[in-house]
C-alpha cells in the first residue's frame, strides 16, 4: 500500500485517518499502537536476555564442558527453531481468526513457556527434591541431574518460545501503516536495547547469586506484561489466502511442497538465507564472551555495567540511526558494516598477545564500545527493515521462517563445534581460560564469509532493480514478481565524499606523526626494543598505508569526474554516509591506540606497545582495502553522484533498453 492510499483526511474534523490494510489510526491510536507494541518488546526483550547471560554461568558452575554447553544452548533450541518456526510462520500466514492470525500464537503458549523458564531458576531444587523421594536419582551426581534438568526445561522453554518468536516479529508488518515503519523500528530498536541496558547494569550482576530470582522474575513480568499487549492489541481482518497453483495446498505434504518451492526457487533468497546463517555461526561463540572478560580480570559487576553503558551509547544512537537506515537503504547500511567489522574482529587479536590490568582493559573495552555506538545501532536496526525491503509481503512470515531455517542449521553446526573450538583452545594451554581469548579468531574467519555473501546479496538486489526498480521475486505470481512500494534512497554525494576522504587522511597522518612522540617517550623511558621496532619497520609501514590511501583517493575521484562527464567509469564511487561512520570511529579510535602504547612503555611492556602500533597499521591497510573493495563492489552500477540513487537505477534501464534496440536494429 503506497504513502498516499495509506492516509486520509477527516472532513468534519480535519483529523487524518491513517491506514494499514482495515484497520484505521487516529494519532491518538498511533500513539496507543506504538506504546503497546514497544512495552510488549520491552518485556519480551527482558525475557530473551536473561536466560543467555544466566545459563552458561550456571553450567559452568556445575561443570558442564563447553561443548556440551554448546549443545544445550544452541544446537538444541536450534533444532527445535528448524522445526516449529517454520511450521508456525507457514500457518500464521495462511491463519484466520476473530483474534487475527499472530495473537493467538503467542497466548495459546505463553503460559507453558513461563512455566518452562520459571522451572530452569529451580532445577536445583528440583534435584534435591527428586533424589530425596525418587530411589532411581539417588545414584545421580547432583550436578549431573542438574545439568539434565536444565536442558529439559531448556527444550520446553525453547519450543514455547518458537511460537512467539516466530509471528512477534511479523505483527509489526500487519498493524502498523507502512509509512511509518522505519520510525517504529528505530523505536522498537532503542526499547530492547535500553531494557537489555537496564539488565545488564543493574540485574547480571547477581547472575551467580541470585538466578532462581531473576528467571522466575523474568516469567513474572513477561507472563502479565507481554499478555496485557495481547489483550490490548488487534489486528485487522485479513483476505482469504488464496493459492496461486494448483496444487500448492496449505495442509499436509502439500504446504511443505509449496513452502520449499516458494521459498527456495530463487538465487536472491538464497543468498539472504546463507548469510544470515554465518552471521549466526559467528554469534555462536557469544556464549563465551563472559568467560573471555572474566579471563582478562573482569568482575560480573564490571561485565554487567560495561554492557549496559555501551547498550545506553547504542540506544542514544538509535534515534539517529534509523534516519539514515531509510535514506542509505538498510541492505546497503548492511553490507558495508559487515565488511568493515571484519576489521573490527581482527584488531581484537591483540588481546591473544596482550594482557593489561583490568582497570585499563575495563575503560579500554567502555572507549571502544561508545567510539562505536552508533555503527552497533546501525547494524542492529537495518536487520528487520532489510528483510521488510526484499522478502514479498504477503508471505512474509514464511520467508523469514526460511531464513531461520538455514540459520538455524548453521547455528546447529556451530553450537557444539563452537564450544570444542573454545575446548581445543583451552586444552592447548592446559586447561587455562586463556583459550577463550581465541573467540576472535573465530568471529573474523565467520564475519568474513558472512561479508562474501552480503556482497554477492548486495550485487544481485542491484541486477534485480536495485533502489528504484526493486520487486520481490515471486515464482507462485504470474508476472514473476510481488509489486511492492519503492522507497527513494540517496546516493554518492560529492561534498560528503570529499569530508569523509579528509578523515581518512587525517586518521593516515596522524599514524605517522603520532609516532613522533611516541618514539621520544620510548627514548625517554628506556624502551630500546620497542624504539627500534617503531623506528626501523611501524613508521615506515604507516607511510606506506598513507601512501596507498593517496593513491586510492585519485583514482575514486577520477571516477567522480567520469559519472560528471558522462564515462565509464573505471570501478565504482563508494557510498559517502556508510564512509563517513566508519572513518569517524576509526579516527576516535587513534586516540586509544596512543593511550595504550604509552601505558604499556609505563608498565615496562614493550611487546605491548609494539602489538598495539602493529594493529594499529595493520587496521589502516585494512581500511583501504574496505574502500577499495566496496568501490569493486558498486562497480557498473551506481554512475552518477549528488543525485538519488533512483537516478542511477533510471539510467541503467534506459542504457539496456538501448542496447537492446540497437540489437534489434543490427
Amino acid at each position: 500500500m503506497s504513502e498516499v492510499s495509506s492516509i486520509q483526511v477527516n472532513a468534519a474534523t480535519h483529523e487524518k485517518r491513517y491506514h494499514c490494510g482495515t484497520l484505521t489510526y487516529t494519532k491518538a491510536g498511533l500513539v496507543a499502537l506504538f506504546g503497546w507494541l514497544l512495552w510488549g518488546d520491552f518485556c519480551f526483550t527482558l525475557m530473551e536476555s536473561v536466560v543467555p547471560s544466566v545459563l552458561p554461568l550456571k553450567l559452568k558452575d556445575l561443570g558442564c564442558s563447553n561443548w556440551l554447553m554448546g549443545l544445550i544452548l544452541t544446537t538444541g533450541p536450534c533444532i527445535l527453531n528448524m522445526t516449529i518456526c517454520p511450521y508456525v510462520s507457514f500457518k500464521s500466514d495462511r491463519y484466520r481468526s476473530r483474534w487475527g492470525r499472530r495473537i493467538p500464537f503467542i497466548v495459546w503458549t505463553m503460559p507453558f513457556l513461563c512455566i518452562s523458564l520459571a522451572l530452569l531458576g529451580w532445577s536445583d531444587d528440583i534435584t534435591i527434591l527428586l533424589q530425596t523421594h525418587v530411589g532411581y536419582f539417588r545414584d545421580l551426581a547432583p550436578a549431573t541431574m542438574t545439568i539434565g534438568l536444565i536442558a529439559v526445561f531448556m527444550i520446553t522453554f525453547t519450543f514455547f518460545n518458537m511460537f512467539v518468536g516466530s509471528v512477534f516479529w511479523y505483527l509489526f508488518n500487519d498493524v502498523v501503516p507502512p509509512q511509518f515503519i522505519g520510525r517504529f523500528v528505530g523505536m522498537f530498536r532503542i526499547v530492547g536495547t535500553g531494557a537489555s541496558a537496564l539488565y545488564s547494569y543493574f540485574v547480571f550482576q547477581f547472575a551467580e547469586s541470585n538466578m532462581r530470582e531473576i528467571l522466575v522474575g523474568a516469567s513474572i513480568l513477561y507472563f502479565v506484561g507481554f499478555g496485557l499487549m495481547c489483550f490490548f492489541m488487534r489486528e485487522g481482518q485479513y483476505p482469504p489466502f488464496e493459492e496461486d497453483k494448483p496444487g500448492q495446498g496449505g495442509k499436509g505434504l502439500e504446504a511443505i511442497k509449496s513452502f520449499f518451492r516458494e521459498s527456495f526457487t530463487h538465487k536472491l533468497y538464497w543468498l539472504m538465507f546463507i548469510f544470515t546463517a554465518f552471521q549466526a555461526i559467528a554469534g555462536a561463540i557469544g556464549t563465551f564472551n563472559v568467560f573471555f572478560f572474566k579471563n582478562m580480570g573482569l568482575s560480573l559487576d564490571q561485565i554487567g555495567k560495561l554492557g549496559g553503558i555501551t547498550a545506553v551509547a547504542a540506544l542514544v544512537a538509535m534515534y539517529f540511526a534509523a534516519i539514515f537506515i531509510d535514506r542509505w537503504h538498510p541492505l546497503r547500511v548492511a553490507v558495508y558494516l559487515t565488511v568493515f567489522s571484519v576489521i573490527t574482529a581482527i584488531m581484537n587479536w591483540v588481546w591473544i598477545f596482550v594482557e593489561l590490568p583490568a582497570v585499563y582493559f575495563f575503560w579500554f573495552n567502555l572507549g571502544i564500545g561508545l567510539i562505536t555506538a552508533f555503527q552497533v545501532a546501525l547494524a542492529g536496526g537495518c536487520g528487520l527493515p532489510l528483510f521488510m525491503r526484499l522478502f514479498p509481503q504477503s508471505r512474509f512470515g514464511q520467508f523469514c521462517s526460511a531464513a531461520a531455517l538455514v540459520r538455524s542449521f548453521g547455528s546447529i553446526c556451530a553450537g557444539v563445534t563452537a564450544g570444542l573450538f573454545i575446548d581445543f583452545a583451552r586444552w592447548w594451554y592446559s586447561g587455562s581460560d586463556f583459550g577463550y581469548r581465541y573467540i576472535f579468531i573465530w568471529t573474523t574467519v565467520f564475519t568474513t564469509a558472512t561479508a562474501v555473501f552480503f556482497i554477492m546479496t548486495y550485487r544481485k538486489w542491484y541486477s534485480l532493480g536495485g533502489d528504484a526498480h526493486y520487486h520481490p521475486p515471486a515464482p507462485w505470481s504470474e508476472k514473476g514478481i510481488e509489486e511492492m512500494a519503492i522507497t527513494t534512497t540517496v546516493g554518492p554525494q560529492s561534498r560528503w565524499l570529499k569530508w569523509t576522504f579528509r578523515m581518512f587522511h587525517t586518521t593516515m597522518g596522524l599514524s605517522v606523526i603520532g609516532i613522533g612522540p611516541l618514539l621520544w617517550w620510548m627514548y625517554y623511558q628506556h624502551a630500546g626494543t620497542a624504539f627500534y621496532w617503531h623506528a626501523i619497520l611501524l613508521l615506515p609501514l604507516s607511510l606506506a598505508a598513507w601512501f596507498c590511501w593517496i593513491i586510492l583517493e585519485k583514482r575514486i575521484w577520477c571516477d567522480v569526474a567520469r559519472a560528471r562527464a558522462g564515462d565509464v567509469l573505471h570501478n565504482g564511487i563508494p557510498h559517502h554516509g556508510l564512509l563517513i561512520v566508519v572513518a569517524s570511529q576509526f579516527l576516535l579510535l587513534l586516540g586509544l591506540w596512543i593511550i595504550q602504547v604509552v601505558i604499556s612503555i609505563n608498565m615496562k611492556m614493550e611487546t605491548g606497545a609494539i602489538v598495539f602500533t602493529v594493529a594499529n597499521v595493520v587496521t589502516n591497510f585494512l581500511q583501504i582495502g574496505g574502500v577499495w573493495l566496496m568501490c569493486r563492489v558498486e562497480r557498473g552500477y551506481c554512475t552518477v553522484v549528488d543525485e538519488n540513487l533512483s537516478t542511477c537505477a533510471d539510467d541503467l534501464e534506459a542504457e539496456a533498453s538501448a542496447d537492446i534496440k540497437l540489437t534489434a536494429a543490427v
